[in-house]
């Protein structure tokens, strides 16, 4: 009986498939078909829980069960693609404690702002690996700061060797999402990360449109010069305060809603498979931190054959709607305790979102 009704299923998935791939490309078929599963991609790892970008936070939130792991990368003096949040590293690395780097502190204008600090540019790889990792929101995320300065920052290689080692041992995919950062900057000072990025994911067989990689980029030109050169999948990240800055940098008229109107859609699917748009994006907020009434974004995006992979899920009462934070908000470490993650999750699912960028991958595939 078991044998029977399992291959009546087979059947029916074989037709399925038969039939959905004479109407769309396979790279397509499988982008759609992750919306009846949404994806659960591990932002920075399991942040939530571990310093993010380190192969620690990327191993426990394969273990969690994340479907990616989300590495954003820069590149070291000597070329090499390091998985920071940002080149300038005071925040998430311990290297204000070495005096031997004190006199690379330095002022830049990055993406037409101003910051000040330690920048992965100016550090060999070999440098970079003297210094230690640490959790970059200390006063919200406490119990992260008892793994401070136990993990070194690691290379782009590295986190592929992860996975490739974590799916021998699970017996199952694990894709890879990185994000290529600040190209325009970078490229500008002879560091330019996309052609390494494509050269590493080619050395290591992620050349295909079937194969569990998403590169992200805020930048649109950059997502149009990976369409030439790789045939992996392509999201365009989108914020819902300001413009990518290469249109920024080019004065580009448009605003953020010119990018999610039909017209913009349209556009992106052009040259990209998917978005990652700000949870703003889907469901607006007013000023007290309510949320307002859904977009129709997700639709809009579905219509033009854009998966929608919206960012960045937290369980912390600081970084959830007003609606869904806990009520206990009379002490200094409110913003810190957990809130009811599980109805924004359910606000998401229920749109028909295609993944989600999460810092608590655990919480997000209960949900789910």
């Amino acid at each position: 009986m078991t044998i029977i009704r399992v291959s009546a299923i087979c059947i029916v998935s074989i037709c399925f498939v038969i039939n959905f791939s004479s109407a769309v490309g396979a790279s397509e078929q499988r982008l759609r078909e992750s919306a009846a599963k949404p994806i659960v991609i591990a932002h920075r790892g399991a942040s939530g829980y571990r310093p993010e970008h380190t192969l620690a936070a990327y191993e426990l939130a394969i273990e969690l069960g994340a479907d990616y792991v989300e590495p954003d990368l820069v590149p070291s003096k000597d070329g090499m693609l390091v998985a920071r949040h940002e080149n300038e590293i005071s925040g998430t690395t311990d290297v204000s404690a070495h005096p031997e780097f004190a006199s690379r502190r330095a002022k830049k204008t990055i993406d037409g702002k101003s910051m000040e600090g330690w920048f992965t540019e100016d550090f060999t790889l070999a440098e970079l690996k003297t210094l230690r990792a640490r959790e970059r929101m200390p006063a919200v995320r406490q119990h992260n700061t008892i793994y401070n300065d136990r993990y070194p920052i690691p290379t782009f290689q590295e986190i592929i060797d992860l996975v490739k080692r974590k799916e021998g041992e699970l017996h199952k995919q694990i894709g890879i999402y990185p994000e290529v950062k600040h190209p325009t900057y970078f490229a500008s000072i002879g560091l330019a990360n996309v052609a390494p990025l494509v050269e590493v994911l080619n050395r290591n067989g992620y050349n295909k449109p079937s194969s569990p990689i998403f590169i992200q980029c805020f930048e649109t030109a950059t997502l149009k010069q990976l369409k030439k050169m790789t045939k992996v999948n392509l999201v365009q990240l989108l914020a819902d305060d300001e413009l990518p800055y290469d249109l920024v940098a080019k004065n580009d008229p448009r605003k953020v809603e010119d990018l999610v109107n039909s017209t913009g859609l349209a556009e992106i699917a052009t040259y990209a498979q998917g978005i990652g748009p700000s949870k703003n994006l889907l469901v607006g907020r007013d000023s007290s931190g309510k949320l307002g009434k859904p977009t129709t974004l997700v639709s809009d995006a579905h219509k033009n054959g854009l998966v929608v992979h919206p960012w960045t899920f937290r369980n912390e009462n600081q970084f959830l709607p007003a609606n869904y934070r806990s009520n206990d908000q009379n002490n200094d470490s409110s913003s810190a305790q957990y809130g009811n993650a599980f109805a924004e999750y359910k606000l998401y699912y229920d749109l028909g979102v295609d993944g989600v960028f999460s810092e608590n991958p655990d919480t997000a595939i209960e949900a789910r």
